[in-house]
């Protein structure tokens, strides 16, 4: 890892060297790789020892050191230490201290990506663009909170041209503290939709808190929002700089601060789960795109992905090829055809706005439309209300068949029966996720088309995992 050295890093994160004795020459010897996991901590590597509810890393210090660990950061002091060790105040807050170094030392761009709903989606598409100029690194999985932005960033290389960083929170400050490791030259904000309503409180809540990013930006920076969002394009200058706008069609919302969108699209074209079509203006020409991912919000998507592509260089034909070789990921709207039938898994995560997207999605497959559904988490005070407005979104869209499990999506369920006319059946199964499984895996057949959709914490991939199971 280009310029972690044990001097350097314990300078970053103000430790105190103790542990065995060691020499000037071994103190300037730069890290192999940065782990929090005791498995992982192979020759060369620095261990750092989180301390959890269930594992504590501490315990785990004289095992790294006989599998040839460079050094450990810890809280305190191991007895008979047989390395160098970091002591700190701190070890998660070190943590984040060494991802900035490693940052600062790589000197790349970094985009930073964040907003309530399509975060992940988004940073596919961005990355797929970026692919055409640029050795991209990108966040995998969710590690885009305090612990995973980190270990994203640790993963780099001095082989990596940019880094795109996707950073989630939950509450006030987060942001300030995963922006002031990110550092973005280009920032994204895709929406300000109503995820985390239980500690952010309302939408102007969950605003302030994304936008403390803007005070961790580069110097320069390009920061990139949806023109189309209510709250976002009032933003009228970050660091006295005009944000770049994207949006559908030319039309500037009343409230806007901005005069034009630098970015728009129109002439949308719904082939279903094929994909989609559209006309993608940028400021140098206009081209007719495809996006192979089934849902309108990938326009959106794309949209971002071409004004990120401008503010790093990239050229019309590359943001267009990029975008058209855009692919999903597991968990996020992707198809799988497994039996017969066609799986949409979008199990990663849910809030009111992933949920009908997705619904929109299944509306267009074929054969029977069956949505395998399940609570959403920290919607805060109007979380009933918002589970009963999905539950006749559901029925708005006559999906054939709704399945259920969870405590809230009971009002998904009385959303669906209380809908005027309704015509979608419904399995409710209380808190028995398993025999919602059981249910959908014996009731799917040849020619449907399944969606199943729940925040994470419902662990509704084994669904998806059973339903495709040879």
């Amino acid at each position: 890892m280009k310029g972690m050295t044990i001097e350097r890093m314990a300078q970053a994160c103000q430790a105190r060297i103790c542990g065995k004795p060691a020499e000037q020459a071994a103190l300037q010897k730069e890290a192999a790789g940065i782990v929090i996991d005791s498995r992982q901590a192979k020759e060369g590597f620095v261990f750092v020892a989180l301390p959890g509810e269930r594992v504590d890393g501490h315990n785990f210090i004289p095992q790294v050191f006989e599998n040839g660990a460079l050094a450990v950061v810890c809280e305190r002091e191991p007895e008979d230490a047989q390395g160098i060790c970091l002591l700190v105040a701190s070890t998660k807050e070190a943590l984040k201290q060494l991802a900035a170094l490693y940052l600062d030392e790589l000197s790349i761009p970094v985009v930073g990506i964040t907003g309530s709903v399509g975060k992940t989606s988004t940073k596919e598409m961005i990355a797929s663009v970026l692919s055409q100029k640029y050795n991209v690194h990108k966040t995998a999985g969710n590690f885009n909170n305090e612990i995973g932005l980190p270990l994203t960033v640790f993963g780099l290389t001095e082989a990596h041209e940019v880094a795109v960083l996707e950073m989630g929170i939950s509450d006030f400050g987060e942001m300030s503290r995963l922006a002031a490791v990110a550092r973005p030259q280009v920032s994204v904000i895709t929406n300000i939709g109503i995820c985390h309503l239980e500690n952010l409180g309302t939408r102007d809540g969950i605003l302030k808190a994304k936008t403390e990013v803007f005070d961790y930006l580069r110097e320069d920076a390009t920061v990139v929002l949806n023109g189309d969002d209510d709250k976002l394009c009032t933003v009228a200058q970050v660091q006295g700089k005009a944000p770049v706008f994207y949006g559908m069609g030319e039309r500037t919302p009343e409230q806007a601060a901005y005069e034009k969108k630098s970015i728009f699209a129109d002439a949308v074209e719904n082939k279903g789960l094929r994909g989609i079509d559209f006309d993608l203006h940028l400021p140098k020409g206009t081209y007719r795109v495809h996006v192979v991912i089934p849902g309108e919000h990938n326009v959106y998507n794309a949209m971002v992905a071409a004004a990120v592509g401008l503010a790093l260089g990239l050229s019309d034909k590359e943001i267009c090829a990029g975008i058209e070789a855009a692919r999903t990921i597991g968990g996020r709207t992707n198809l799988i055809e497994a039996k017969g039938y066609l799986v949409i898994d979008d199990c990663y995560n849910a809030n009111p706005v992933s949920m009908k997207a997705a619904v929109d999605v299944l509306a267009q497959g074929e054969g029977r439309k069956i949505a395998v559904l399940g609570d959403m988490g920290e919607l805060g005070a109007d979380e009933k209300q918002l589970h009963y407005e999905v539950g006749a979104y559901v029925a708005e869209k006559h999906i054939d068949w709704l399945f259920a499990a969870g405590e809230l999506s009971k009002e998904l369920v009385r959303g669906v029966e209380e809908y005027p006319d309704f015509t979608t059946q419904v399995d409710y199964f209380g808190k028995d996720v398993e025999a919602l499984c059981s249910r959908v895996c014996d009731f799917a057949q040849p020619g449907d088309t399944i969606l199943v959709k729940a925040s994470h914490f419902m662990d509704y991939p084994r669904i998806v995992q059973a339903l495709t199971k040879e």
